[in-house]
């Protein structure tokens, strides 16, 4: 069975495969991690665009590994997931340093890079250096957990072994990049998560799955994820035609993104005022009002939802407790990376009764 699946596989790849992508067939290593990074917790469709303007302004790793900072991290928004971004640039670096610029060329140095797992190093390895490792992601599991009617959860020990185990052993040893390539773009045109083109499927016979009508059964995953919810209420104070924004830090959602003055509460709060005990203590006296409170918004982290509103406040005299918050021209609030949150918030146009 073995052999039959990767030669069947192959066979797919060069007679039927037809999907485009502009990194496919690249041995640039740069490129092929570049186009891998963008496309971690991003579908190929969003991340396309992303990786040419990357391309485009840093033609290579040193301009990657030189450029500002602020500037990369803008160019990212909008992708989410921004510790890939903090990774892309430590990593560029450490090339840069480590490597005079040469992307290293072996599988372990590449995974001792920031941000890159086995996944990633297995593709870059395999694309690039025609290494002999085989990826094992999402897409892969389902295909082996469907094709061999493997009923051990991919989220244990024990199946992430088996998983990986079997996905070396059908690897192509003399052309392992052509297939890496060729298992992912099945999982992602036929093997689908959802209603999977089975009648197209030159796997169909031998596949466990559909013989016993397991399909949509597999793969199985032991732990569900837990999502828990947070609520952001976003106060835009603005003293005479400028805002306050500060840098997010730590080690939480958005780091490095700027964001403004945040009042995260436990739960969804019902009643926005000045009597607002957070709004007391932020405006400390000061005269003050409300011009306008936004609709809810809602984001769909991978573990947790985020729902906020955003609440424009107009001050008279600047604020001494937002003393360390940069206060700009509303005009410059483009020059910063911001989170999708709220960058969702400032690109909608305004109802009439929501304008300030």
């Amino acid at each position: 069975m073995k052999p039959d699946f990767t030669r069947k596989l192959l066979q797919w790849n060069k007679s039927s495969n037809k999907r485009v992508m502009p990194w496919k067939g690249e041995k640039d290593p740069y490129k092929i991690w570049l186009s891998e990074i963008i496309l971690q917790q991003t579908r190929v469709e969003q991340g396309w665009s992303y990786y040419e303007k990357f391309i485009a302004a840093f033609p290579t790793i040193i301009h990657l590994a030189r450029a500002n900072e602020e500037k990369v991290f803008k160019m990212w928004e909008g992708l989410g997931y921004y510790s890939r971004c903090k990774n892309l640039i430590a990593a560029a670096r450490k090339i840069a340093s480590d490597y005079k610029g040469k992307f290293p060329a072996t599988y372990d140095e590449i995974i001792a890079l920031p941000g890159v797992g086995p996944y990633t190093a297995s593709a870059i390895s395999s694309f690039a250096f025609n290494a002999p490792h085989a990826v094992l992601d999402g897409n892969v599991q389902r295909i082996l957990a469907r094709y061999f009617g493997i009923t051990t959860p991919v989220d244990t020990t024990e199946g992430r072994k088996l998983y990986q185990t079997l996905a070396q052993s059908l690897l192509h040893q003399d052309t392992p990049g052509i297939y890496n390539q060729a298992i992912m773009d099945f999982g992602a045109v036929i093997c689908k998560p959802q209603n999977p083109l089975c009648q197209d499927c030159v796997q169909q016979k031998e596949c466990e799955a559909y013989r016993q009508n397991l399909v949509t059964q597999l793969p199985v995953k032991q732990k569900a994820i837990i999502r828990k919810e947070r609520w952001f209420y976003y106060f835009i104070v603005e003293h005479k035609g400028k805002w306050y924004i500060k840098q997010r830090t730590g080690k939480d959602i958005w780091e490095n993104l700027f964001e403004f003055v945040l009042f995260e509460s436990p739960a969804v709060v019902e009643n926005i005022t000045l009597k607002l005990p957070f709004l007391r203590k932020l405006v400390n006296g000061q005269q003050c009002h409300i011009e306008s409170i936004s609709r809810t918004y809602r984001q769909q982290l991978t573990h947790q939802t985020i729902h906020g509103r955003f609440i424009k406040l107009q001050v008279q005299e600047a604020l001494p407790t937002l003393s360390n918050f940069l206060l700009i021209d509303k005009k410059q609030l483009s020059k910063y990376a911001f989170p999708r949150f709220i960058t969702a918030f400032l690109g909608e146009p305004a109802t009439p009764a929501e304008l300030f």
